[in-house]
């Protein structure tokens, strides 16, 4: 079994920084306990009033007159609220740390998602969160995340390769440049694609911003 304290603050850093992004069970060690608001980006984790919240949507407002500050959508992990926050801009706020452990999605039973530890062979279910669950498939690695020794969420990969199962079909003539279009991908999450995707074809998302990125290779 691997794991590790890892606050999300450091996981955003990590994918800020490329010398900082490591693979498999290693990983970085910074000792980060506070923030700034100004650092607020989606996916980070703050700890208010004794529980872990997640950053889903942020906005820094200068106005005119007076002092700055950022606007915030939160989601708690351990109830699933979510809540609009304001926070003074550069306001100190305190990161949530979290261990990340490694397993492996193995399969749906209900409404439960049930991760192996693939040395171990323990089983870990959490209840359906449509946050990750739309982007996993059977067999896929991904980190379940624990604060103070209570699992709350999964880290899913940053992207992910999918299949579209649903969409307008390409009209010919449609380019790289141009609108865009609903489409359902084979884990059920349904994002916009440029038009000239078609059913069939295998993409790549980015899990972060629920975004098309390009489509895949191979």
């Amino acid at each position: 079994m691997h794991m590790r304290s890892l606050n999300c603050w450091q996981s955003m850093q990590m994918a800020m920084l490329q010398d900082c992004a490591l693979s498999g069970s290693r990983r970085a060690s910074l000792q980060i306990f506070a923030l700034s608001s100004n650092d607020f980006r989606p996916g980070v984790c703050i700890e208010l009033v004794g529980a872990p919240w997640k950053v889903v949507e942020f906005l820094h407002v200068k106005p005119g007159k007076g002092a700055a500050f950022v606007r915030t959508k939160l989601k708690n992990f351990i109830t699933g609220n979510v809540v609009d926050k304001t926070f003074r801009g550069g306001e100190s706020v305190d990161a949530a740390t979290v261990e990340k452990k490694e397993t492996q999605f193995s399969y749906v039973d209900g409404d439960d998602f049930v991760f192996m530890d693939t040395t171990t062979y323990d089983e870990t279910r959490l209840k359906r969160d449509e946050d990750w669950a739309k982007y996993l498939k059977e067999g896929a690695d991904v980190n379940l995340l624990f604060w103070k020794g209570r699992v709350i969420g999964v880290d899913p990969p940053m992207t992910v390769e999918l299949a579209v199962t649903d969409t307008e079909p390409n009209v010919k003539g449609n380019t790289v440049s141009g609108g865009t279009k609903p489409a359902t991908l084979e884990t059920g999450a349904t994002i916009l694609v440029p038009l000239f995707i078609s059913p069939g074809e295998k993409i790549k998302v980015d899990t972060r911003t629920n975004s098309y990125l390009n489509r895949a290779s191979g």
